[in-house]
C-alpha cells in the first residue's frame, strides 16, 4: 500500500502544471507588445517578472494576465526598486561609445570624462552647457542629437563643420552665436549619432553618460555632476 501511495504521489507531482520560466516569459510579452523585449528575470516581488523593452520596465505575471506599468517600491526599506534596476539596466560600457563622433572639449588636465547627447536647440541642454563650463579637469564628449526641430539637424550640421566644432557649440549654446557656414561638410556623424541615440533609447536630451556607464537623464546641478566625477576611479 505504502509503494503505491509514492507512486501516486509521485505522478501527481509530475503532473502539476509547470510554472513559466524567464525564457516562455519573454517569448509571450514580446508577442502581446509586439516589439522586441531586452530582457525578463523574476523579481521576488508578488510573483512578478520584470520586463526590460524600449529602455522602459514593466511588470507582468507568467501568465501576461496583467502588465504593470509604474514605479515598484520595496514595502520593508521604500526604495524605489524600479529606479535602482533601470540605472542598471540603461548603463553602457563607456568604452564602446565612438567618440570619434562627438564633439571634443577639454578643461584643464581632461582626465575626468563625461558624454553626453545634446539638441542644439534643447533649452534643458543650454542650461547643461553653463553648467558644464564650469567643470574643470575634464574632457567632455558631445554627442549632436538633433531630435528636437529640423532646425536642430541645421544647426548639428553646422556646428559639426565649424574649424572649431567646440568653439562652435559653446558659441551657440552659451552665447546664442548661430555657427558660420552651411553645413556642407561631411556629416554622416550627425546620422551615425542619431542612430546611435535610437540604439541606445535616448528619447530625450541632454543625456549624461559617465565613464562607468551611468546614465543620467536631464539638466543635472554642478555638484550632482562633480560628486559623480570624483567617484570615479583615477579621477584623483
Amino acid at each position: 500500500m505504502l509503494k503505491l501511495l509514492l507512486t501516486l504521489a509521485l505522478a501527481s507531482a509530475f503532473s502539476l502544471p509547470v510554472h513559466a520560466d524567464e525564457a516562455s516569459v519573454k517569448k509571450a510579452i514580446e508577442a502581446k507588445l509586439g516589439s522586441k523585449v531586452a530582457s525578463v528575470s523574476k523579481s521576488p516581488y508578488l510573483g512578478l517578472y520584470e520586463v526590460y523593452a524600449e529602455g522602459q520596465i514593466l511588470y507582468t505575471d507568467e501568465k501576461i494576465t496583467a502588465i504593470l506599468a509604474g514605479t515598484l517600491i520595496d514595502g520593508a526599506t521604500m526604495k524605489n526598486v524600479t529606479a535602482e534596476r533601470l540605472q542598471k539596466l540603461a548603463a553602457i560600457k563607456f568604452s564602446e561609445l565612438p567618440l570619434e563622433l562627438a564633439v571634443k572639449r577639454v578643461h584643464g588636465d581632461g582626465k575626468r570624462v563625461l558624454a553626453s547627447f545634446e539638441d542644439p536647440n534643447c533649452g534643458y541642454c543650454k542650461k547643461l552647457a553653463k553648467e558644464m563650463a564650469k567643470l574643470d579637469n575634464v574632457t567632455l564628449y558631445t554627442f549632436l542629437y538633433p531630435i528636437l526641430s529640423p532646425d536642430s539637424l541645421v544647426k548639428s550640421k553646422q556646428i559639426w563643420c565649424a574649424a572649431d566644432k567646440g568653439k562652435a557649440w559653446n558659441d551657440w549654446m552659451l552665447e546664442g552665436r548661430a555657427p558660420p557656414g552651411n553645413g556642407d561638410c561631411d556629416t554622416s556623424a550627425v546620422q551615425k549619432t542619431v542612430e546611435l541615440g535610437r540604439k541606445l533609447n535616448i528619447s530625450g536630451t541632454p543625456t549624461i553618460f559617465f565613464a562607468d556607464g551611468e546614465r543620467v537623464p536631464g539638466a543635472v546641478p554642478l555638484a550632482k555632476i562633480e560628486k559623480k566625477l570624483e567617484e570615479m576611479p583615477g579621477s584623483k
